[in-house]
């Protein structure tokens, strides 16, 4: 295969989480793809790939497996390649990160190549299937209901009865991978607001405690009493406003989980 000159490709896999120097944080990887950046936007870029302000500071060598592999991740894709090949990217990842990497994934505007194990992963990310075996790759017409039968009948393991609607061959196995693919689409808005949200969320804790640190100091309202009442007002409405957003955070994983259960 010949890939066109200017094709940009990222490639991670869990063993690759040896590639990281032990010794430097996120934010010392970070800014040697940055040269020259302002320290503010080297740590944005980092907490856009998971790491709160507390862990970017932290060396790799102390990282957790989840927070390595989204450093890791954000570092494979930080020039935005055309192509991004995964192989089992969900390994070490926790039930949170796992639902940030769905959600990447659906905003993703280049191709994914998805190797994986992870059934939910592959569920709600996946638009074609392709079947690696007997030495070929080729592309596979069913889900992974169907593959999972396919195994079972090679191994001689006993199978479960067929699903509802299998029985009268109403729901073909294109059909239903057409309606997975139009439930992913028709979700993919709220999981984006929902981010949203949680991205609005920190940004707004964060600033009250910056606000909290400022009042601290007992010569604020002696010396800038402007100044003082200015970010006392500031803190109660970014108070107020983290109230209403985890509201409406609320209200959308209600609805969220509502429309992705079986």
């Amino acid at each position: 295969m010949i890939a066109a000159e200017k094709l940009e490709i990222a490639y991670f896999a869990q063993h690759k989480l040896d590639e990281l120097v032990p010794s430097r944080t996120a934010v010392d990887h970070v800014r040697a793809l940055m040269p020259g950046a302002p320290e503010a936007k080297i740590r944005s870029r980092v907490a856009q790939m998971g790491l709160s302000t507390e862990r970017m500071d932290t060396p790799a060598g102390s990282l957790s497996g989840g927070e390595k592999a989204r450093l890791l991740l954000g570092l494979a894709t930080f020039r935005g390649p055309h192509l991004l090949i995964l192989d089992e990217p969900t390994n070490h990842l926790d039930v949170d990160a796992r639902e940030a990497l769905v959600q990447a994934l659906a905003e993703y505007s280049g191709a994914v190549l998805l190797i994986s194990h992870d059934r939910h992963l592959i569920e709600t990310s996946v638009d074609r299937l392709w079947l690696v075996a007997e030495g070929t790759v080729r592309p596979y017409d069913g889900d992974l209901e169907d593959y999972r039968r396919l195994v079972l009948d090679r191994s001689g393991m006993p199978q479960r009865g067929p699903r509802r609607g299998e029985e009268d061959g109403t729901i073909s196995a294109q059909e239903r991978r057409k309606q997975a693919a139009e439930r992913r689409a028709g979700i993919a808005p709220l999981r984006r607001r929902i981010r949203e949200l949680e991205s609005r969320i920190e940004r707004l804790q964060e600033d009250i405690r910056r606000y909290d640190a400022a009042l601290a100091d007992p010569k604020l309202f002696a010396q800038f009493p402007a100044r003082g009442a200015s970010i006392a007002k500031a803190r109660a409405e970014a108070v107020k406003a983290v109230a209403q957003a985890e509201e409406a955070w609320i209200a959308l994983s209600s609805e969220l989980e509502s429309a992705t259960a079986d």
